[in-house]
């Protein structure tokens, strides 16, 4: 099996922690894409994503899988030991909530602060400054949103260690590139980053 990706780039990593916590990254070999350079965008790479974006999953028999928790979701099925999707059904839904969550009000404003208001893409999209600065608010509500949240909890969803936390670890980390971090105030938010941060997988 083969990964594409651009390994600093957030969705990536999230894949990478993903398949660290199931002791499976020897598993697949690791292409690199240079997005800057626009190598996602040629029409050999749109073969395996027509939405020319990482990562992009390639099984041996040539089938591609994209999307970050869709990749995430073919290997929690394969490699169902130590689950991240959930336990059973109430846990199920409970991690399919946050994950929804996370990726609508939290990771997707933080891409867009930063493809709206950095220039790094102004080659191939309109960035529009104060879209992306509405974003930038979404993204800080957010955080205090978590903060409240993870009063007298260990991790995001019961328990357990999910693949809500690794959303949310590398959204935070990507965030730094908005210049957006964890308040002073925010010490439940604080603490379980500290937590999370010092896992083995939080560090591929």
């Amino acid at each position: 099996m083969k990964i594409y990706e651009m390994k600093r780039a957030p969705n990536p990593r999230r894949v990478r922690m993903f398949m660290a916590e199931k002791g499976i990254l020897d598993k697949v070999e690791f292409v690199q894409l240079d997005l800057s350079q626009g190598e996602n965008l040629t029409p050999e790479f749109a073969e395996k994503n027509p939405m020319k974006k990482v990562p992009v999953l390639e099984l041996d028999e040539g089938t591609c899988i994209s999307e970050t928790m869709a990749i995430c979701r073919y290997f929690e099925e394969v490699y169902p030991e130590h689950p991240l999707l959930g336990r059973d059904a109430l846990e199920k839904a409970k991690v399919e909530q946050w994950l929804r969550w996370l990726e609508f009000f939290f990771f997707m404003p933080t891409g867009m602060c930063f493809q709206h208001t950095s220039g790094v893409f102004k080659d191939r999209m309109n960035p529009i400054p104060e879209w992306g600065e509405e974003c930038r608010k979404g993204v800080e509500k957010f955080f205090h949103f978590l903060d409240k949240h993870l009063e007298g909890r260990q991790y995001i969803v019961g328990d357990t260690f999910t693949a809500a936390d690794i959303n949310a670890l590398c959204t935070i980390d990507f965030n730094k590139v908005n210049k957006i971090g964890i308040q002073p105030d925010q010490t439940n938010l604080q603490a379980w980053y500290d937590r999370v941060s010092q896992r083995e997988s939080a560090k591929v």
